[in-house]
């Protein structure tokens, strides 16, 4: 039951960075023992509302109230200390520092003498994950935790400075099905309890499990806060892009053509074992299975970024050479990573830049690289995949999540490649945007492009697949046809089970 006053409210605020007003007028309140979806497509102002109620950025105008007073935060310890914590998709844990110690950080418990008390300190996190009902181990360090343990190590955080609103922010992108109930078994708890939670996600199925009201922003703007209940998906959506999203997966029926890559028996120890598989011209093949399964290691050998111990990749019947991604791109491949930040993009780059860095020495003339030649390469491609931005010489860090994944596709499609591999090329993005990544995909197979699609989004896969290839513990467990690929069938070879007759 929400409470007569919010916990916090935001009321008419604005921001803008240069000529870009990435914040125009929005207002909503969270209230106490409630979760409350934000939600809008890439680039519709989001992260800049997440940032200014963590004190990161400060509105240019209108206000932030935190149980009915305005508040004023000049940065994210002032945030904190009026009860708010942020959880990021990517946690941000010190990997050498115990779990307890990343628990108490800026806030740990001392001794008479003035030296931290370890005994309190570990104390304490155990209290605090006993009331989460999880079960981690204080003393060890936080390197090599799961996305899913460091994301409760940050909730555990919270509770330890006392938070009353929590803001989640695409906390689910990475986790599995069982990790996203046990996160939200976890959030249900807190919100029973009186926490406002602020529920970021581009996955309706989670918002409507979570949540009970919702604000959608469109394009910076503020259009809508209401109940969740009686709101269906279609509604959402609408409300969203601002038009009706006919076709979610516009697949394009092709003939495929010629084999274009050939992978045979590629192995490699403790990673992956015997994967054969083919794809012709004009064909999505898409390698699906349960995280884990090896599906992003495999392809990250046949890029040539990881070795491999046995086997062989031929691009158009040339054997390619192992552990060269130079080589890769000679032959006409192009790989956009899954994880754009840290494998896609140079973030301290312009968005120029970025685009153009595999094509650099093509564009250069005498040695020498021409800022025209590289924004008007830019541009097409930017505009193509209709990437919203201010200029194309700003740091891409400042775009959006959805906007930045568009460069990283703008950058390998500017190559003409023959080959084109696409590693969860919709994850994080908005439903707007992935219906203009799934049209692009499309119209690139239509043209002759061969493509593999490595995604854990299974209406994606079903929706694109021309053929699906599953994994399971590193090996291929089936190969399924478009016909023969359903829910059902793509599961049941992923965990290992014989379909039911």
């Amino acid at each position: 039951m929400a409470e007569a006053t919010a916990l916090l409210e935001v009321h008419d605020v604005t921001k803008s960075f240069g000529a870009v007003a990435a914040v125009q007028g929005v207002s909503f309140p969270l209230y106490g023992g409630e979760a409350h979806a934000l939600v809008g497509e890439n680039g519709a102002g989001k992260s800049t509302i997440v940032k200014m109620l963590a004190g990161v950025h400060r509105p240019d105008t209108g206000t932030l109230r935190v149980n009915g007073a305005d508040a004023e935060f000049h940065g994210p310890a002032d945030a904190k200390a009026a009860g708010i914590a942020v959880i990021y998709q990517e946690p941000t844990l010190f990997p050498d520092l115990s779990v307890a110690e990343n628990i108490a950080m800026g806030n740990q418990p001392l001794t008479r003498l003035r030296q931290i008390d370890r005994k309190t300190m570990h104390a304490n996190a155990v209290r605090l994950f006993r009331r989460l009902g999880v079960h981690l181990d204080p003393t060890r360090p936080a390197r090599g935790l799961s996305i899913a343990d460091q994301q409760l190590v940050e909730i555990a955080k919270a509770l330890s400075s006392e938070a009353r609103i929590l803001i989640m922010d695409e906390p689910t992108a990475a986790l599995s099905s069982v990790e996203v109930e046990r996160l939200f078994a976890v959030v249900r708890s807190l919100r029973d309890e009186g926490a406002a939670i602020l529920f970021i996600s581009h996955r309706f199925e989670e918002i409507t499990a979570l949540c009970e009201r919702i604000t959608i922003m469109r394009d910076g703007k503020h259009v809508t806060t209401e109940p969740l209940a009686g709101l269906s998906v279609d509604d959402m959506i609408r409300r969203m892009v601002g038009r009706d999203l006919s076709a979610l997966f516009p697949k394009q029926e092709v003939e495929p053509g010629e084999v274009m890559l050939e992978v045979d028996g590629l192995s490699r120890e403790g990673v992956f074992r015997d994967i054969s598989f083919s794809v012709r011209t004009g064909e999505i093949v898409a390698l699906a299975g349960l995280v884990g399964a090896g599906r992003s290691e495999v392809m990250q050998a046949v890029f040539g970024v990881d070795p491999y111990d046995q086997g062989t990749v031929k691009v158009g019947g040339k054997r390619l050479k192992p552990g060269s991604p130079r080589a890769a791109m000679a032959a006409g491949m192009a790989l956009v990573p899954e994880d754009r930040r840290q494998q896609g993009l140079v973030m301290e780059l312009s968005i120029e830049r970025n685009v153009t860095l595999p094509r650099a020495r093509k564009l250069a003339r005498l040695g020498l690289l021409s800022g025209g030649a590289e924004r008007e390469a830019a541009a097409t491609w930017t505009e193509k995949l209709q990437t919203k931005l201010g200029r194309l010489s700003d740091a891409v860090g400042t775009l959006s999540g959805g906007n930045q994944q568009k460069v990283v596709l703008a950058k390998w499609l500017s190559t003409g490649p023959r080959l084109l591999i696409v590693d969860e090329p919709t994850r994080g993005i908005d439903v707007g945007t992935k219906a203009e990544v799934h049209r692009l995909m499309s119209s690139l197979a239509a043209d002759g492009i061969a493509i593999v699609m490595v995604s854990s989004e299974l209406p994606e896969v079903l929706g694109m697949a021309d053929r699906v290839v599953v994994l399971r513990e590193g090996r291929v467990a089936a190969t399924l046809t478009r016909a023969e690929a359903t829910e059902e069938s793509v599961m049941y070879a992923a965990m290992g089970q014989e379909a039911a007759a």
